[in-house]
Order: structure tokens, then sequence, then C-alpha cells
């Protein structure tokens, strides 16, 4: 039995995918944040090798995580909107 209504807007592929990049995105983050604390307990040299990649990955990929939300939520509302104009 279906929990849907019949003025639902069906999720589509991109909507989809974007949530589970989002996603991914936001653990990627925090997988990073982990690195970093085991990393400076370690001793590690931040300047060289993978270090600086982790270090930008922790600022830049809740900002991206956070837009392809807002770009899944205006996108269901403009959906939406057109539905509800058309039927």
């Amino acid at each position: 039995m279906s929990t849907s209504t019949p003025g639902d807007v069906p999720i589509r592929r991109i909507d989809r995918t974007l949530a589970f990049m989002s996603l991914g995105l936001l653990l990627l983050s925090v997988l990073c944040f982990f690195a970093i604390i085991i990393g400076t307990s370690a001793g590690a040299d931040f300047a060289s090798g993978i270090w600086p990649l982790v270090g930008v990955l922790v600022y830049i990929a809740p900002i991206i995580a956070f837009l392809m939300l807002l770009t899944i939520l205006i996108m269901t509302f403009v959906r939406r909107a057109r539905a509800n104009r058309a039927g």
C-alpha cells in the first residue's frame, strides 16, 4: 500500500543522485576531520603529501553538500508548483 497522495511529486534520479552525493561529501568531510585529529596526535607533516587536500576538504565539502541539498529543495519546489498549476 502506497502512502503517497495523488498530488505528490515523484522522486527523480537526479534528486537521489544529488542527495547521495551530498551525504557522501558530508561523510568525507567528517572522515577528513577525524584524520586531521589523528594526524595531529601522531605528529604528521601537514605541509606535504595528501594532507593539504584533506585540510581543504574539511572546509569545502560541507559547503558543496549544502548547495546540493539547496538545489534539491529548489528543484522540488519548482516541480510541485508546476504540478499544482497543471492539475
